[in-house]
């Protein structure tokens, strides 16, 4: 029998929401693990809160749930609690997969209704795998993946376990990677999906060259903010072919609305104008021409999102004016060109025009830009049992339901790069 969301069911917007990238093996993102965190109005503390995450889903066509992971699936931990429920038909069956927790008791009437909500089309993870159990065993033939915990157990038992499993013919996920050495032990044992922010981090190859198309970029964004004319920095970017169909193929995607198809550089350059242009170039750094899936990049998704937030944050706590919200943005978008370039952010800045308040924010994390950028990061990062960073919210005079706020926009906006632009090729 399946059990009532009550009503009272606390504040729905007393909540944090947070995503967490799930990559393939060619490092390109194809999920979200979304994360539901309850925040108590004092100390701001972030606790694994299933009932968090059963708000959420009772409320998911009200919040937008959807607009946070856009075309890709999501992934959304599940009790018992929520898995009896009747509630959990508010979530689109083709859009998520269910993570049974590793708390969860598995009983005969569990059983039953997993089976029922995956006749009715749920997929299924089994979370937080460490060892090979037998309720682990009694749930692997209604599954379709499972996630082995690396953080939790040594190396030489993630491959005992990972081995004693793959035969079960289960897509098979390592999570907590957070280091690209893990990523490659991961890599070489053969799992197929990869959770964590591994990418992120740089390797910072001293001495590596830009190559020709970011070099295009950097060089178009040096013109546009010594202010050259129009026509230069149309020759410029129709030096560069790739550089170009991509520029073309971003300007025609739905972010833009425009009545007609744009066909050429001066149209598209018409259509965005100079600011524009330049937010789009710093985008671009992130795509490679010669992928056509590179906009299903994480560093690129991740990069917007924090461009997007931070612009938000700049019209929330400052006077609104576009230098504010276009140096906020900047600051963001290229927080990690480092880890693009494998080049210290201290030299890629000797190359790259840009003003003392975003050096100081990208290298030292101060100024008001820093602050930003530092929050953000801490956001992306929260987990279970640890706190929000008040401080920072604080000094930034930002409560939980503005964060949220701009976070669900920041994520529309990540996903409308990623998505409209490949859909459209």
């Amino acid at each position: 029998m399946t059990t009532n969301l009550s009503e009272d069911n606390g504040d729905v917007l007393d909540f944090f929401i947070a995503r967490q990238p799930v990559l393939d093996r060619r490092q390109k993102l194809t999920a979200y693990e979304l994360l539901f965190r309850r925040a108590s109005t004092g100390a701001a503390h972030v606790t694994n809160d299933i009932s968090a995450t059963a708000t959420v889903i009772a409320h998911a066509s009200k919040l937008g749930l959807v607009n946070v992971i856009g075309a890709l699936p999501g992934f959304i931990n599940v009790d018992t609690k929520v898995l009896m429920s009747d509630f959990i038909q508010f979530l689109p069956f083709d859009k998520v997969f269910l993570e049974v927790l590793e708390t969860v008791r598995i009983t005969d009437e569990l059983i039953t209704r997993i089976k029922q909500l995956k006749l009715a089309g749920y997929r299924f993870v089994i979370d937080d795998v460490t060892a090979d159990t037998e309720e682990l065993r009694r749930l692997l033939p209604f599954v379709d993946m499972i996630k082995i915990d690396i953080m939790e157990i040594s190396r030489q038992q993630v491959s005992g376990l990972f081995h004693a499993l793959k035969g079960y013919n289960k897509k098979m996920l390592a999570e907590k990677v957070e280091t690209l050495e893990d990523f490659a032990f991961c890599h070489e044992l053969g799992f197929d999906l990869f959770q964590g922010y591994f990418f992120s981090k740089p390797k910072v190859l001293t001495g590596k060259k830009l190559h020709t198309g970011q070099l295009s970029v950097v060089n178009i964004l040096n013109k546009l903010i010594a202010d050259a004319e129009i026509n230069e920095i149309e020759t410029a970017i129709k030096k560069d072919a790739g550089l170009a169909l991509n520029l073309i193929r971003l300007v025609n995607t739905a972010a833009f609305m425009t009545q007609q198809r744009i066909a050429t550089i001066r149209q598209a350059i018409n259509v965005l104008g100079r600011r524009q242009l330049q937010r789009w170039l710093q985008i671009l750094m992130y795509a490679d021409a010669d992928q056509s899936d590179s906009f299903m990049s994480p560093l690129l998704i991740l990069a917007t999102t924090r461009g997007r937030l931070m612009e938000l944050m700049a019209q929330k706590t400052g006077s609104h004016d576009h230098l504010s919200s276009d140096t906020a943005f900047t600051v963001g978008i290229m927080s990690l060109i480092n880890v693009l370039f494998d080049t210290p952010m201290v030299q890629l800045l000797a190359q790259i025009s840009v003003s003392d308040d975003i050096k100081k924010a990208l290298i030292n994390r101060t100024g008001i830009y820093g602050d930003m950028l530092q929050l953000v990061i801490d956001l992306e990062c929260v987990s279970d049992e640890e706190e929000l960073p008040k401080a920072g919210m604080q000094k930034l005079q930002l409560q939980i339901d503005d964060l949220r706020t701009m976070q669900l926009r920041a994520y529309e906006f990540s996903n409308s790069i990623g998505m409209d632009v490949v859909e459209d090729q």
